[in-house]
């Protein structure tokens, strides 16, 4: 009986070409997902004066779709490894294009906010599930490191050209335009990945959890919507304080909801160890410093300096390319000696970025600008491929969809903290005074590289392999 039900794994195509094609698929729309975190950034403006909005809404038409995202990501692993990988990642293609002409043709702020939510949707269903489907394709520890380290540069390198590519769409065609360049790339994913990418599912797959699903939702929106409200309606007024008990109520409700779960959504367990507890709090530094760093660059530019989108697009050059060049060089170090150089190369970069313009003023140079830029790129290049690879494989293979979406979780609340914060800090300011009301962001900034520094401390080798326990895989312990 044992004999006849044992089959070979799914994550053994038949060859390499096959495999890295896989990869090629997944990254297209990993590409849609990170772009789309990013590309509205530097259209904001432009957005504000079609629509007739303020910072406060445009702050919301960002988040809306974090939000929602970083709120689904983990039910969207699980769902795709009960349901099937191949089959939820097109679902969630189908759902983000759709949603993607519903923001390029909305009327007013409030149903682009709402189209932005339901991308948020469609988008948890392809991030987790297109590096499950990786994780999968690659057995081999090696080429598996080196895989998510092609991954986390596409995924990077989308972020950071986000702002130049909006600049471009923005310039030449409108803010429109911004959502429509998604539907060919959808459109491309759904082909390809109908015709290369294998269905798979994991062995036991874990029962819903609705309970948790809901309060984490809730309990992410929440402490957003305070970072993006608190400015309009004071942080010690009663509508803030009742906010801050309700917010402290849900996380409270959720952390007490899982412990008592067999199969939880988060497994509380999991954050027991340095290692897994370090690479997601590290995912939410580095999401975080690069989104605040997006957005006061883009209001700083175009209102203080006025830039035209394109301009303030392209002076986020440096910080792409560093982005560009780093990432896969990281993937390699992870593969040959661990985490910890690069992320200690991360920490110190984004440091050093950050603390570059903590003075900066109306008159700032430009080419001190651009050398911070080119300082966090690289720092963000070095962070994403020890990060996602220690998650990863903290974690068993059967639950590689909770595993990504674990990590994609942390980079999506940063990405909203982030936005939130940034947003916080300017709100209501005139271009005269915006350069010095944002030099707490520059601070914050590299605080996220600070906290990146620990997070390498904190994943030494020998201290992985305490974490990890005799019964994990050698791979898993040594990375």
């Amino acid at each position: 009986m044992t004999a006849t039900t044992v089959a070979p794994p799914p994550s053994l195509p038949p060859s390499s070409r096959r495999r890295w094609t896989v990869l090629a698929v997944c990254c297209l729309s990993m590409f849609l997902v990170g772009l789309d975190t990013t590309v509205v950034n530097v259209g904001l403006p432009a957005i504000g004066h079609g629509l007739g909005v303020g910072t406060r809404d445009l702050e919301w038409t960002v988040d809306a779709y974090t939000v929602v995202l970083a709120g689904l990501l983990i039910s969207s692993g699980a769902l795709a490894d009960r349901c099937g990988r191949r089959k939820v990642f097109q679902w969630g293609l189908t759902v983000f294009g759709t949603a993607s002409l519903a923001c390029a043709l909305a009327p007013s702020a409030g149903a682009l906010i709402a189209a932005r939510a339901v991308q948020g949707v469609g988008a948890s269903m392809l991030s987790p599930v297109a590096l499950a489907i990786v994780v999968n394709a690659m057995p081999d520890p090696r080429e598996r490191a080196r895989a998510i380290g092609v991954w986390a540069a596409v995924f990077g390198l989308s972020m950071a050209a986000g702002p130049v590519t909006g600049g471009a769409l923005v310039a030449e065609l409108g803010w429109r335009s911004l959502f429509w360049i998604n539907a060919p790339v959808v459109v491309a994913a759904l082909v390809l990945s109908a015709v290369f990418v294998p269905e798979s599912r994991a062995a036991k797959p874990r029962r819903p959890d609705v309970p948790g699903q809901l309060l984490l939702t809730v309990t992410i929106g929440l402490w957003v919507g305070i970072l993006i409200e608190g400015p309009r309606v004071g942080w010690t007024s009663p509508a803030a304080l009742g906010a801050y008990a309700l917010s402290l109520a849900a996380t409270a409700g959720f952390a007490l909801a899982e412990s008592r779960r067999a199969e939880p959504l988060v497994d509380p367990g999991l954050f027991r160890g340095p290692v897994f507890s370090g690479a997601v709090l590290g995912a939410v530094a580095v999401f975080a410093a690069l989104n605040m760093t997006l957005l006061l660059n883009t209001l700083y530019l175009q209102h203080t300096r006025g830039f035209t989108p394109l301009a303030a697009g392209t002076a986020t050059l440096p910080l792409a390319f560093g982005a560009t060049v780093c990432a896969p060089w990281s993937g390699r170090l992870v593969a040959r000696t661990g985490p910890r150089p690069p992320l200690y190369a991360a920490g110190g970069f984004l440091t050093a970025g950050g603390l570059c313009l903590t003075g900066i003023d109306r008159h700032t140079s430009v080419y001190l600008l651009l050398f911070a830029h080119l300082l966090i790129g690289v720092g963000f290049g070095f962070a994403n491929a020890p990060i996602t690879n220690t998650a990863v494989s903290g974690l068993p293979p059967s639950r590689a969809g909770v595993a990504g979406a674990v990590t994609s979780t942390a980079r999506q609340l940063g990405s909203a903290v982030g936005v939130a914060v940034a947003g916080g800090l300017v709100a209501g300011i005139g271009p005269a005074g915006l350069a010095h009301a944002s030099r707490p962001g520059w601070l914050l900034v590299a605080a996220c590289g600070v906290l990146l520094l620990l997070v390498a401390r904190a994943s030494r080798p020998e201290r992985a392999r305490r974490a990890a326990g005799p019964g994990t895989p050698t791979a898993a312990r040594t990375r």
